[in-house]
């Protein structure tokens, strides 16, 4: 009996676990947009949209995305792409991150599944030290860039670490990046009117692969 009970428990908690992993990566799937926020107050926030478009299986052998960041007025032109890797580490999601080594003939790709489809795994490499950590909070994820100021991104001829906090619901997406000097630690880039205000215009969780859960 006291096996029995032994083997059940940690069962029951990598199925927890790995309910929020699936949960997150439903909610994350989608097209997000500010509209909202940039009719309410345009000359603060541009009108921006967030693609977060799920990878095969095989990408990962587990759960990716692609994601895009690009004006509302230029779509074909993407001023931010990345690969996510989702892994499970039982009190929290981690999500790896990762830049295209060429992002150019990827453009697009959060909106046509034949560019998407082209995309592999050599072409891209992992930014270390930059990767997120979400928990879930009830009806909600909180995320925020991997402790240490060791996510550095070079700006103007200004080295910077990336601060970033992420609040996720269902069907919204509320995020702040700013960029600090390593030295000063005062901001040099990012957002000084505050966090950008993402709903959800249409869901891909169905295209999450089935066999990842």
């Amino acid at each position: 009996m006291i096996a029995l009970m032994s083997f059940v428990i940690p069962t029951y908690c990598m199925t927890s676990s790995s309910n929020d992993l699936i949960t997150l990566a439903h909610w994350m799937a989608g097209d997000f947009s500010n509209q909202k926020q940039s009719f309410v107050n345009p000359k603060l926030y541009a009108h921006i949209h967030i693609f977060f478009r799920p990878l095969s299986f095989e990408f990962f052998s587990g759960i990716g995305f692609y994601s895009e960041q690009v004006y509302d007025y230029d779509l074909w032109t993407p001023y931010r792409q990345g690969v996510h890797r989702l892994v499970d580490r039982g009190d929290h999601i981690y999500i790896e991150n990762y830049s295209l080594k060429d992002p150019v003939p990827y453009a697009g790709a959060a909106r046509e599944l034949a560019i998407l489809n082209s995309i592999t795994p050599d072409c891209i490499e992992r930014r270390y030290n930059c990767s997120m950590i979400f928990r879930r909070e009830g009806e909600r994820f909180r995320g925020s860039v991997e402790p240490g100021h060791q996510c550095l991104i070079l700006r103007n001829g200004r080295q910077t670490y990336l601060e970033s906090e992420v609040e996720m619901t269902e069907h919204t997406w509320v995020s702040l990046d700013r960029g600090m000097d390593v030295e000063t630690h005062k901001q040099v880039w990012g957002s000084t009117a505050g966090p950008l205000r993402f709903e959800k215009r249409e869901s891909f969780a169905h295209e999450v692969p089935a066999s990842s859960y």
